[in-house]
């Protein structure tokens, strides 16, 4: 098993080290990086290994931008001195999340699950990007359940639920609230879209993402689109285009 060490502080790497080869002399060190860019650098130029252990706060950022400039084929094991990215972590590769310091007995759980995962996936070889594969697809996605905005000179907390739909209007995203609250959010509707249930809510065009309870009337328009009337109701066209209208009457109907 090859394992890459992604940790800023000397001692720490090499206390790590010490324990996985206590755990199990077959173990090879493939490397140790400190910082985002120099594990970035490595694992662009190097065959990823089985299991990277990864601290989180690094000298340059947090571990978690690698993930954004490399598409990680390994298994990740977290180490922190925080629990406050529990939920991050478990949303990329990650068999295990251990708080520092690192406890051989915990360190063994972590690998002894990676290898578990392993045999459990499949009785012959199973290289790692087949098994995060089977491993994402086994967890439910996490949809956004509440996003914060900014009322007057305070932060506001909205709930998903309460959401009736979201509009782009030039540069700016808004939604609207079921008692007609409108505010800006932070996000495009393309970033949007993804975390949003699609039970829920449907993207019917460029500029909508509809709550199915905000439908109140479906009409035939020109050449086969659909109007839609919201609720509550905005001064705009909401049309639906020939080519999404089956898809979105399947998404009506389910």
């Amino acid at each position: 098993m090859q394992v890459l060490i992604i940790e800023d502080e000397q001692l720490g790497a090499e206390k790590l080290a010490r324990l996985l080869t206590s755990i199990d002399s077959s173990i090879e060190i493939a490397g140790n990086t400190r910082s985002v860019k120099s594990s970035v650098e490595w694992l662009l130029q190097h065959k990823h290994p089985d299991i990277i252990l990864m601290d989180i706060e690094l000298t340059d950022g947090q571990s978690f931008e690698i993930f954004t400039h490399v598409t990680i084929k390994s298994m990740v094991i977290f180490t922190t001195s925080y629990d406050e990215y529990a939920l991050q972590a478990f949303k990329v590769n990650s068999v295990d999340y251990l708080l520092k310091p690192i406890k051989k007995e915990e360190l063994k759980n972590a690998l002894d699950k990676y290898q578990q995962w392993q045999e459990r996936f499949s009785s012959s070889v199973l290289n790692v990007e087949q098994l995060i594969q089977k491993l994402k697809q086994q967890q439910p996605k996490a949809w956004r359940s509440r996003f914060l905005v900014k009322q007057g000179q305070k932060l506001l907390s909205v709930e998903t639920r309460d959401i009736a739909y979201f509009y782009a209007d030039g540069r700016l995203s808004y939604f609207i609230t079921w008692n007609k609250q409108k505010h800006i959010v932070d996000y495009t509707l393309e970033e949007l879209e993804p975390m949003l249930d699609p039970q829920q809510f449907c993207r019917v065009n460029r500029g909508f993402i509809l709550n199915i309870k905000a439908i109140a009337q479906i009409h035939n328009y020109f050449n086969g689109k659909l109007k839609l009337e919201l609720q509550p109701p905005i001064d705009k066209e909401v049309l639906v285009s020939r080519e999404r209208a089956m898809e979105f009457k399947e998404w009506m109907g389910k």
